[in-house]
């Protein structure tokens, strides 16, 4: 198995009050895993612990030499400032800058490119609307256009398909299942998890730290979900960072 991501006793955390604590494991290079727990769980704090958007308190994450930026990272929608005055066209071509700079021109071949991202989630024509029109689900098809521009050989998805509706999520989960057939290595917080087990081989059931991480019929147990959600309503939100207790 060739491993992706590497996590070595991480804890993650904002002022020194961890959010995560010691995740040690692997994630495979072309998995299709879905990061699943309790609202707190700190499944988006690990997200933004692999896009290197926050620094471990401790512990480390190694990404098999792939750079933090070379990551396609989906935030919640909750976290677009739909007030901000671009077109749907532009705010696609963005993923772009990675390969061509901030300041590139695009020609008649990325042209190209992001028609067809357009078109591969359904917004064909959509390409002058100011993405403040837009509904929950076209916002969600038109982020994931921008990541199909990306080209990453690592997905992260938060919340993907929260808030939207069934045929946006049926469309969004067959870019996913392309995703994963190319070898990508995809990760996704969800909650729905009836879709995770339709959807996802393998799951991480975390907690502040981890419950448990396999094949996702394993993971998903009622008393593990139960443990999960016990462990988040003890947590103690002004813990200092710590370490492992001894045996």
């Amino acid at each position: 198995m060739t491993v992706q991501l590497r996590f070595q006793d991480l804890t993650l955390g904002y002022d020194r009050h961890p959010a995560v604590h010691h995740l040690d494991g692997a994630v495979a290079t072309g998995a299709l895993m879905a990061v699943v727990g309790p609202n707190g769980a700190g499944k988006s704090t690990l997200f933004k612990g692999i896009t290197g958007t926050l620094k471990p308190l401790a512990g480390r994450i190694d990404r098999n030499g792939v750079l933090p930026q070379d990551i396609a990272y989906l935030p919640q929608i909750a976290e677009i400032d739909r007030s901000f005055p671009i077109n749907v066209y532009d705010m696609v071509a963005m993923g772009l800058w990675r390969r061509k700079g901030l300041f590139a021109s695009i020609g008649r071949k990325d042209r190209e490119v992001i028609e067809t991202a357009l078109a591969a989630v359904g917004l064909t024509g959509f390409e002058q609307r100011a993405i403040g029109t837009l509904s929950g689900g076209q916002m969600q098809r038109m982020l994931f256009a921008r990541l199909l521009l990306q080209d990453a050989r690592v997905i992260v998805l938060d919340e993907p398909f929260n808030a939207i509706d069934a045929k946006t999520s049926a469309d969004l989960l067959e870019l996913v299942r392309r995703w994963h057939s190319e070898r990508r290595t995809v990760l996704a917080a969800m909650h729905d998890l009836d879709l995770v087990k339709a959807h996802f081989p393998e799951a991480l059931l975390l907690a502040r730290e981890p419950v448990a991480w396999g094949a996702t019929a394993e993971v998903l147990t009622p008393e593990n979900i139960v443990k999960a959600r016990h462990m988040c309503e003890a947590f103690d939100e002004n813990a200092e960072a710590c370490a492992v207790e001894a045996a």
